[in-house]
């Protein structure tokens, strides 16, 4: 994943190789030697590129990891991320039908995007359907939902990270036996994973 990057960080006079992961709003390191790092966009105070190194500084003190070719890249999304919605590629005046139990900072994220949103149901032929479930049974309505989507349409479907009522394995499984395709996976928050399903170009 373009998002994810094997390298060696330091943080002060702790050192490790691990791996990091740029989320919408943070950067997670996990390495051995228990250095876990979680670094929110808005507590860097300033982040620099150089010789493929990122260089943030935090509270704690430099935080620097080894990306090599990412380094330039990562850096520019820390001081530049994209909002929630561009990140899941919702566009202005595009019609989006919210299903399931969303946070209201969500759903203003939405409605400072576009100003044709739904709860609750599907209203007309959405552009985009977002599902949040919480359990493997609640992917039952996958079938009905996929028979809304038309031409470029997709349908998001929202799920907590790291539980044993839902796996990703459940979410696509679900989707693909619609006949549905996936193409994309996005940190939706550092709870939550969204998988992103759409028809097959030969469907459309």
């Amino acid at each position: 994943m373009g998002n994810e990057a094997n390298c060696a960080a330091s943080l002060g006079k702790q050192k490790a190789r691990g791996k990091a992961l740029l989320e919408t709003s943070m950067l997670i390191f996990r390495g051995d030697g228990g250095l876990r790092l979680k670094i929110p966009f808005s507590s860097v105070k300033s982040a620099t590129a150089l010789k493929g190194e990122l260089r943030l500084e935090v509270p704690e003190g430099l935080a620097v990891f080894a990306l090599g070719a990412k380094a330039e890249r990562w850096c520019e999304k820390i001081l530049h991320p994209k909002t929630r919605s561009e990140k899941l590629g919702v566009k202005v005046d595009e019609l989006v039908c919210v299903l399931g139990n969303f946070d209201d900072e969500f759903l203003a994220e939405l409605g400072s995007c576009t100003g044709k949103v739904s709860s609750g149901k599907v209203v007309g032929a959405p552009d985009w359907i977002f599902l949040a479930v919480n359990s493997a049974k609640e992917l039952a309505q996958v079938a009905k939902l996929a028979r809304n989507l038309k031409d470029r349409a997709a349908l998001w479907i929202v799920y907590p990270k790291g539980q044993k009522q839902i796996t990703e394995g459940d979410v696509l499984a679900a989707g693909r036996k619609t006949g549905l395709k996936d193409v994309k996976v996005v940190g939706f928050s550092p709870t939550h994973t969204a998988l992103k399903f759409v028809l097959p170009v030969e469907k459309r």
